[in-house]
């Protein structure tokens, strides 16, 4: 299948120069001008541009492969492909769960809620704002999440998304024809790609991760890819670079930015 890249420069809401630097002149950038200030509308506005460029690739018989600073874009993604029609399941390789909300968190980072978000739990603004409709808890599966909170791992517990601890036991939860891969790259252990804002240890590492990838890409209908990215400016020796963009290219195929 074609691939079709759309590169959204941020952070949450604050500009992320480095990954704009990073994608060549033939991915689509979503940098949209904001003509309101405050935090959620501007990151709905960058996830409408997300949904928007997701539909359009899909409706055109193409897989969209969106690539951003955090994981809320997730929610333009899913956007996206129900306004062409695509339910699919969502698999979520995380090292965290992002499964906080309000209630929950003890930080009260927005970024630790979009999963919450996407199957209804917590604050709604950014999914009725896409125009989201929220995914049945049963069609997501959380992998990896080695790292969540309290109160957000008994609400893991409690709900119906599948919780797969191991990247070796995802093959046998795929259910459904259609599959969206969201991947967070701090899943790999920080001792294949150290460079991360938000550095976990005792993860599944890039090999096991490849294989994993690999046997999905391989035997499942991969409609949508989205990839959370690492900290630039730890990653001057360009390892944790290399390291994501390996697994993206087992998950897509052919990657021109794979050196």
């Amino acid at each position: 299948m074609q691939n079709r890249f759309i590169v959204s420069p941020f952070f949450i809401d604050k500009e992320l120069p480095p990954l704009e630097h990073f994608a060549p002149p033939d991915w689509y950038l979503n940098k949209p001008l904001f003509d309101k200030q405050e935090r959620l509308s501007r990151m709905s506005t960058i996830s409408d541009g997300i949904a928007q460029f997701v539909a359009s690739t899909c409706n055109h018989g193409e897989r969209p492969v969106s690539i951003a600073g955090d994981c809320c874009t997730a929610i333009g993604v899913l956007a996206g492909l129900q306004r062409a029609g695509i339910h699919p399941q969502l698999l979520w390789l995380d090292a965290h769960g992002d499964f906080n909300t309000d209630e929950t968190s003890p930080s009260g980072f927005i970024g630790g809620m979009p999963l919450a978000m996407i199957v209804g739990r917590g604050d709604q603004t950014l999914v009725q704002a896409a125009g989201l409709t929220p995914l049945p808890e049963a069609n997501v599966i959380l992998a990896d999440a080695r790292d969540l909170d309290p109160e957000e791992s008994k609400a893991v517990k409690t709900s119906g998304v599948r919780h797969v601890t191991t990247v070796e036991a995802l093959q046998s939860q795929i259910t459904t024809a259609a599959l969206y891969v969201h991947l967070d790259a701090d899943v790999i252990d920080p001792r294949d790609a150290p460079a991360m804002l938000y550095p976990t240890p005792h993860g599944p590492s890039l090999a096991q991760l490849r294989v994993a990838v690999q046997a999905l890409a391989q035997n499942r209908n991969i409609v949508a890819v989205s990839m959370t990215v690492w900290d630039f400016a730890q990653d001057a020796d360009k390892k944790t670079e290399h390291a994501c963009m390996q697994l993206l290219h087992d998950l897509i195929g052919d990657l021109r930015q794979l050196q």
